[in-house]
């Protein structure tokens, strides 16, 4: 069983930066690919990144690629993402998931462990 708890969302205007934190319970993170999620009112889930169980691999989606960045401290157990360049479409509920394989996916499907997110807000 692995918990996460995010943090760092909040209100900021466009083009502010933000880092979302997610902290995982457990002795085994390095063996779980990480991912963040984001889901606006009325839309669905949609991913955001990806980073396997070592930081090395990791994969965006089209709409913050270049402008977002995920990283890892395994010793820590805490996955970031750093939102820079921040646009009022990035306003979400953040969410973190835990993936059981050290290999990242972009897929909803594939992950396991949820946190219960945290809001960003970006304002015009």
């Amino acid at each position: 069983q692995v918990q996460l708890v995010e943090s760092g969302g909040g209100l900021v205007q466009a083009g502010a930066s933000l880092r979302l934190s997610c902290a995982a319970s457990g002795r085994t993170f390095i063996s779980y690919s990480m991912g963040w999620f984001r889901q606006a009112p009325g839309k669905e889930r949609e991913f955001v990144a990806t980073i396997g169980g070592n930081g090395v691999v990791t994969y965006y989606s089209d709409s913050v690629q270049g402008r977002f960045t995920i990283s890892r401290d395994n010793a820590k157990n805490t996955v970031y993402l750093q939102m820079n360049s921040l646009k009022p479409e990035d306003t979400a509920v953040y969410l973190c998931a835990a993936r059981t394989t050290s290999v990242p996916a972009t897929s909803i499907s594939g992950y396991t462990y949820w946190g219960q997110g945290t809001q960003v807000t970006v304002s015009s």
